[in-house]
């Protein structure tokens, strides 16, 4: 899906950083604009699981252009086994939270400038973490930061429940982005987060309980393609309707709700001050 968001965004005429850990994606990226469009495509290697890599691609930015017009936020992955990132962070919390949270608040003054829109891709599974939900009533993600002095200390091994954790994940960057749009607001950035839907990517493969995975294939073509998953990301980045929305989660295209802890002030300010704790270490 991300691809597919920055041919978008590159065939609609801007000038497109996109942060990539494998080569060969980004190759495959260049080859999908085709040229001489790919011309405004620069990539920038990247672990954004790795708090280092975060600083140092958010560093090149800033470097290279004095203001941004859009950032998307579209890293995330699910792990079926509980890891720690090269920080000692569990993955999904690395990947799916600081990622966004670090190239949003590192790019502060860059976006400032841009009076940019920030797009947090987040999923759904923040108000519903069963993964079958045939019968009874959602069960939303917990963010429970009472007495957590370090973001390693979430999502620890025992009793680790791999969907609970990307759904925690996916709750804390819209927790943090409601806090984040009231701040960067002052300078006209809007921060807003999606649930593109459920997309036929690579996760989906993961989410799917062992029962069902012979019938895997039939579930993904029920699902959406990821360009109709990008399209929703595109729509909330450019779409002249948009200029000024800023704080909400959106599910699609459809304004939509996050379980209550996510707009605690409580909440906001512990998770925001344990996020700076991690990128000043």
């Amino acid at each position: 899906m991300g691809q597919l968001i920055a041919a978008d965004l590159v065939h609609a005429g801007a000038h497109v950083i996109t942060v990539a850990r494998n080569a060969a994606r980004a190759n495959a990226l260049r080859a999908r604009i085709g040229s001489p469009a790919a011309n405004r495509l620069s990539v920038i290697p990247a672990d954004l699981s790795q708090r280092a890599d975060i600083v140092t691609a958010a560093k090149t930015i800033s470097d290279r252009h004095d203001r941004i017009h859009i950032l998307i936020n579209n890293a995330g992955a699910h792990y079926s086994e509980h890891r720690v990132s090269a920080d000692g962070i569990e993955m999904h919390i690395a990947l799916d939270y600081l990622a966004a949270y670090g190239l949003t608040t590192l790019l502060d003054r860059p976006l400032r400038r841009g009076r940019a829109r920030v797009v947090n891709v987040a999923s759904d599974t923040l108000n519903d973490t069963r993964q079958l939900k045939l019968a009874g009533r959602p069960r939303p993600a917990t963010l429970d930061l009472t007495g957590i002095d370090d973001l390693a200390e979430l999502n620890p091994a025992a009793g680790f429940a791999p969907f609970e954790a990307y759904a925690r994940a996916k709750l804390m960057t819209v927790t943090a982005g409601y806090a984040l749009a009231r701040d960067l607001a002052t300078d006209g950035v809007t921060v807003n987060a999606l649930h593109p839907g459920i997309v036929a990517t690579d996760i989906i493969d993961d989410l799917v309980p062992p029962f069902l995975r012979p019938v895997r294939t039939l579930i993904r073509r029920s699902l959406l393609t990821p360009a109709e998953g990008a399209k929703s990301a595109t729509h909330i980045a450019t779409d002249p309707a948009m200029a000024g929305v800023t704080g909400r989660y959106f599910n699609r295209d459809s304004e939509s709700t996050t379980p209550p802890v996510s707009h605690d002030p409580t909440t906001q300010r512990k998770l925001l001050a344990l996020s700076r704790t991690h990128f000043a270490g």
